[in-house]
């Protein structure tokens, strides 16, 4: 189809993201996983003896800190863990991504061209990539974006650029997506907010 500029997807084993998809594609798909972290509780305490400071290199670097090592073992509080691979990079024999895996995907990012490099933002926190059925939900989420993008962006917009320019509410009003508190990329500026009519017909029911 003719596209306003091009739409590249990239695709990366981990959250390592050694191929840089959230910082070079309209479209990133990440491998990550849902379930707790694997730890193999004798292999940390080798690493500690063997001479890492667990708790200067991994537990204190941890950007949530939801690590804690007493000296025999090692809890991790999955439900704050925000899947950097910092811990597991570290002692990689002790900790291994959890069973459960599937992909993120990401949407909006470039490089620098007319309007700046731009990040991906969250769009699906999760999504098993088992059976040929997930992969349909990808395809449909990218026709999605394609129809909206492709008739009301302007000549050589990238879609980040567009969903800047739209707002990212709009945007996923247009595509049926509904918002997920891991797009959230920071905390709101503007202490003025504005409500849509159905979020009180929401609150009257």
């Amino acid at each position: 189809p003719f596209f306003p500029y091009k739409y590249k997807f990239k695709f990366t084993g981990c959250p390592n993201d050694c191929v840089a998809s959230i910082a070079r594609s309209d479209c990133s798909v990440i491998g990550v996983w849902k379930d707790d972290i694997q730890v193999n509780q004798e292999r940390v305490k080798e690493y500690g003896e063997n001479g890492t400071d667990i708790n200067a290199e991994v537990c204190d670097l941890c950007p949530t800190k939801c690590m804690e090592w007493d000296g025999t073992t090692l809890d991790i509080d999955n439900s704050n863990c925000v899947k950097c691979m910092h811990c597991i990079n570290l002692m990689p024999k002790a900790l291994k991504p959890g069973k459960e895996r599937g992909a993120t995907i990401l949407i909006g990012s470039k490089a620098p061209i007319v309007g700046g490099a731009l990040l991906s933002s969250v769009f699906v926190p999760f999504l098993e990539m088992d059976t040929e059925s997930d992969y349909e939900d990808l395809k449909e989420l990218t026709e999605a974006i394609w129809d909206l993008w492709g008739e009301h962006s302007k000549a050589r917009e990238r879609t980040g650029e567009f969903i800047q320019r739209v707002g990212l509410s709009n945007f996923l009003e247009e595509i049926g997506l509904d918002p997920v508190p891991e797009m959230v990329m920071h905390p709101r500026t503007n202490p003025y907010i504005f409500f849509d009519d159905e979020i009180f017909e929401d609150a009257a029911e």
